[in-house]
């Protein structure tokens, strides 16, 4: 069964990955991002739910790795869990409120876990550059995974915290729309709106 769950989160690793990567392209480019933008207008609910079972899924995975398995995570993967878990709990809040602001929160653990993870992946392929944020407890250059040769649990996550990071500045695009959208119905409100206290005009005045 081990073997079947790690080559299906090597899969899982690399769809995502692309899917990440692919998204992120789409909302950082101007033409590409109104297509992706107008698509999805109105159906926030996607992407959050998105999002959501990503970082559900990863962060099984991680426990079932350290709690099943028995792999120790390293202080790099503790960090990554940090800014991991609490994605599962404000995502979760996030779909059940259909809440798209919710990357006001969410992008800054996703990028920060992102950031943590392509660290730890480079010092897992250049020991060399590690600066020493694992001096003691397990190593954090060794690699107790390496499916299909090169996806590593930092990997896995990475993946995961990229997909993430796209899925908040889409949210972040289309909640921005949103709001645009609000500030014009109110002017537009405000000038068909009549005071109360203004004058009624008489018949002679008319």
């Amino acid at each position: 069964m081990y073997s079947t769950v790690v080559t299906t989160l090597g899969f899982f690793a690399i769809g995502v990955f692309a899917g990440g990567l692919a998204l992120l392209m789409n909302v950082s480019l101007r033409g590409s991002r109104s297509g992706v933008v107008s698509a999805l207008r109105g159906q926030e609910q996607h992407p959050l739910t998105w999002a959501w079972v990503l970082v559900l899924v990863a962060s099984v995975s991680s426990l079932y790795l350290s709690e099943v398995v028995g792999l120790i995570p390293c202080s790099l993967c503790w960090y990554q869990r940090i800014a991991m878990y609490p994605l599962v709990i404000v995502l979760g809040v996030a779909v059940l409120r259909r809440d798209a602001g919710v990357w006001r929160y969410g992008l800054p653990l996703s990028a920060i876990g992102l950031l943590i993870a392509v660290y730890h992946v480079t010092i897992q392929w250049q020991p060399t550059l590690d600066v020493g944020t694992c001096a003691t407890g397990a190593p954090c250059t060794g690699r107790y995974l390496a499916v299909f040769g090169f996806i590593s649990i930092p990997t896995m996550a990475g993946s995961v915290f990229l997909a993430v990071t796209a899925l908040m500045l889409l949210l972040r695009q289309l909640d921005s729309v949103e709001e645009a959208v609000g500030d014009v119905d109110t002017a537009d409100e405000g000038t068909l709106d009549t005071p109360a206290d203004a004058p009624v005009p008489t018949d002679s005045e008319a």
